[in-house]
């Protein structure tokens, strides 16, 4: 059983950076695949961003492409989201999610498992 813990959530102006992480605990973390997802009020939860095991390979959504950065240190046990040019329609509950195998998706069921979340509000 893997546990997820997400951190680094907070109010920011629009324009401004937050760097999320999500560390892992009770399984092999360097043998799954990690994704952060995003959720908003009345909205379904969307794929942001993933990354494969390795590190070597990741996606991205188009709303955030070019201004998230997904990275992950498996000494650590962390998977890390550095976004920057934050906007107001990137405010939501995000969360990490783990998945065992090499396959980099951005399909929600795809994960097994899945943190508790992290609060990002962008004010305008």
């Amino acid at each position: 059983q893997v546990q997820l813990v997400e951190s680094g959530g907070g109010l920011v102006q629009a324009g401004g950076s937050l760097r999320l992480s999500c560390t892992a605990s009770g399984g092999t973390f360097s043998s799954y695949g990690m994704g952060w997802f995003r959720q908003a009020p009345g909205k379904e939860r969307e794929f942001g961003a993933a990354i494969h095991w390795s590190g070597g390979t990741s996606k991205y959504a188009d709303s955030v492409k070019g201004r998230f950065t997904i990275s992950r240190d498996n000494a650590k046990n962390t998977v890390y989201l550095q976004m920057n040019s934050l906007k107001p329609e990137d405010t939501a509950v995000y969360y990490c999610a783990a998945r065992p195998g090499a396959v980099v998706t951005t399909t929600p069921k795809s994960y097994e498992y899945w943190g508790q979340g992290t609060q990002v509000t962008v004010s305008s």
